[in-house]
C-alpha cells in the first residue's frame, strides 16, 4: 500500500491492527524521516492511520481532507426525513460521502443513529432542518430543485431521464417512506425500477443507487 501525499518516502509499515473505526488494517507508524508536509497529522505519522479512508489521505489530518473534498464536492444534496429514528440514515450518510455529496440535511428529529455511518460523518456537512417547509425553504433560496424519491403513483423510473444537476434528492423512512408533506413539496417524484414481488428496498440500498444514478449521469472520473 502506498501513500501518493508522500511518494518516494520510505515505506510505512502495515498497522497491526484496525480501530474502532472498523476498516482495514490501514499503515503503521512512519518510519524514517518524517515528510514535510502541512496536510499530514504528527500523531497519525507517529501513530500509524488505520481510519476508514482512501489511501490518498493516509495520514491526512481531518482538516486536511474536509478541505480537499469540499474543493470537489458535487453539487447534489441529500436529505433525509427522521421522524422514527431509522437505522438506515447513517447509512445514507455514509453513501453521501462516498459519491461526494455537497450537504446532508436532516430533516425532523435532531439526533440520528450514526452507526451505520462508520465515521463519514466527520467529512461529509450534515445540517438539521426541524420541518419540510425549513427544508423547502433552504431548497428556494439556494435555487436547488427537491427531488423525492418513492414509488408512488405519478413517479418516474430514475433512469427514464437525467437527475438535474443542482438539486435535492429527498428520502424518506425505512416502511413508511416519504411523508405526505415531503411528497407534495417535491418538484419531481422519481422511483427505482423493480422486477421482484416485494414493493420496495432497504431505504438505504435506494439511496446509494439514486446517489450512483446522479454519478453516472454527472460525475467526471
Amino acid at each position: 500500500m502506498t501513500v501518493a501525499s508522500v511518494e518516494g518516502e520510505p515505506t510505512p509499515e502495515p498497522a497491526a491492527e484496525p480501530t474502532l473505526e472498523w476498516t482495514t488494517h490501514g499503515l503503521g507508524p512512519w518510519k524514517g524521516e518524517w515528510p514535510d508536509d502541512p496536510r499530514l497529522d504528527p500523531e497519525l505519522l507517529a501513530n500509524g492511520d488505520t481510519r476508514n479512508v482512501i489511501d490518498r489521505y493516509r495520514y491526512w489530518s481531518m482538516t486536511a481532507i474536509v478541505a480537499d473534498l469540499d474543493a470537489r464536492r458535487h453539487p447534489f444534496h441529500v436529505a433525509i426525513e427522521n421522524w422514527q429514528h431509522d437505522m438506515n440514515i447513517g447509512s445514507i450518510v455514509r453513501s453521501a460521502n462516498a459519491f461526494l455529496a455537497a450537504e446532508v440535511h436532516i430533516v425532523g428529529r435532531r439526533r440520528w443513529n450514526k452507526r451505520g455511518a462508520m465515521v463519514t460523518d466527520r467529512y461529509q456537512h450534515v445540517s438539521h432542518h426541524e420541518t419540510i417547509g425549513d427544508l423547502v425553504a433552504f431548497a428556494r433560496a439556494h435555487e436547488l430543485p427537491v427531488v423525492a424519491i418513492d414509488n408512488v403513483e405519478g413517479s418516474r423510473p430514475v433512469d427514464a431521464a437525467p437527475l438535474p444537476v443542482r438539486c435535492i434528492l429527498l428520502f424518506g423512512q425505512e416502511g413508511p417512506g416519504l411523508s405526505p408533506e415531503a411528497l407534495a413539496a417535491a418538484d419531481e417524484v422519481v422511483e427505482i425500477t423493480q422486477y421482484g414481488s416485494t414493493r420496495s428496498i432497504n431505504a438505504s440500498a435506494a439511496a446509494a443507487i439514486i446517489m450512483h444514478e446522479w454519478v453516472r449521469a454527472h460525475a467526471r472520473s
